[in-house]
């Protein structure tokens, strides 16, 4: 049996232990905080990434910056923000991407369950099927019909293989019976200048990087992969009315912290970005884009990660996709 002076000397260990994180915690933050976006600048993370950083950079009395790590659909820039400093002055705002990641990729540089610490989801974005203009489809009917008659003659753009992008695209061709070439890039910026430039013909989009493009004419949307149809796009029919029925898709992007983070330093996080989210400006800058806001708490946010996983493995194995990272 450990002597009662050791007892007494292992508790006082803990409780300074204990005190001197809580008065880390009160004192932060005392320096500029990271959020490691881990896609390219432009695409659809950074759509409301930035707007948030600024929110919360006001309301911490600290600059919250973005950096942009892009590269494999999202994965190099998580694995780099796995082996971050769990401090508090680096966080990861990742997607809906990494979810199907666990299961699309052979093997990866981190677990996104396991390294990280969730505090919640930012914006839920729904799916668009666009195409360049240069194409006559106004409707999923008239693309559907020409790429049965031309297998493999349209090609597809994703932020990259394995995003929820890509993975959307696979379950429309699978539902519809067609055929079209893939096109990955390194995150959805570099995917929409090819797109707008003519060099890709059909994208499966987030509303984020879409909804501009579509009301300025520069893309064509052709049906949103929702229940019903959106405020914002009255005229845009869903997947169901245009005749790909079952074809729910929606995207989202979230805020995680680093694995061993203090957890009054992700409560303060959660609070403070919770608050960002019901901010007027911030809710506009939401709507313009056709989505809504999160701010869930963490454990919430923590079990929907977890069903998105297992839902996405699912879709994953019945499409017989496997990437290396």
């Amino acid at each position: 049996m450990m002597p009662a002076s050791k007892i007494t000397a292992l508790l006082s260990a803990l409780l300074f232990a204990a005190s001197a994180a809580l008065a880390q915690a009160q004192a932060w933050p005392t320096k500029p905080i990271r959020v490691l976006n881990p896609f390219p600048a432009g695409g659809g993370t950074d759509t409301f990434a930035r707007p948030l950083a600024a929110k919360l950079t006001q309301s911490l009395g600290q600059s919250v910056f973005i950096e942009n790590q892009g590269g494999a659909g999202g994965t190099v820039g998580a694995g780099n923000a796995a082996r971050a400093a769990p401090d508090g002055y680096t966080f990861f705002m990742g997607a809906i991407h990494h979810t199907i990641a666990e299961s699309v990729y052979t093997k990866l540089p981190y677990g996104l369950e396991k390294d990280f610490i969730p505090i919640t989801v930012v914006a839920y974005v729904p799916q668009v099927m666009v195409v360049h203009p240069k194409h006559p489809f106004k409707t999923i009917k008239e693309l559907v019909d020409y790429a049965k008659a031309n297998p493999g003659k349209l090609n597809y753009g994703s932020p990259g293989n394995g995003t929820g992008h890509h993975l959307a695209m696979e379950l429309f061709m699978r539902t519809t019976g067609i055929q079209m070439v893939h096109i990955p890039y390194r995150g959805a910026g570099p995917m929409m200048q090819d797109f707008l430039a003519g060099m890709v013909d059909v994208v499966f989009d987030g509303m984020g990087t879409s909804a501009a493009q579509i009301k300025g004419g520069k893309l064509r949307a052709l049906a949103v992969a929702t229940p019903k149809r959106l405020v914002g796009f009255p005229d845009l029919p869903t997947m169901d009315e245009a005749g790909v029925p079952g074809m729910v898709v929606s995207a989202w992007y979230a805020l995680w912290a680093i694995k061993g983070t203090p957890k009054e330093i992700v409560d303060r996080m959660y609070t403070e970005t919770a608050k960002a989210l019901q901010l007027p400006d911030i809710k506009e800058i939401w709507a313009s884009a056709a989505s809504d806001v999160g701010g869930q708490p963490p454990e919430q946010f923590g079990a929907f990660v977890h069903s998105e996983i297992e839902r996405w493995a699912k879709v994953v194995k019945d499409a017989g996709v496997k990437l290396d990272p």
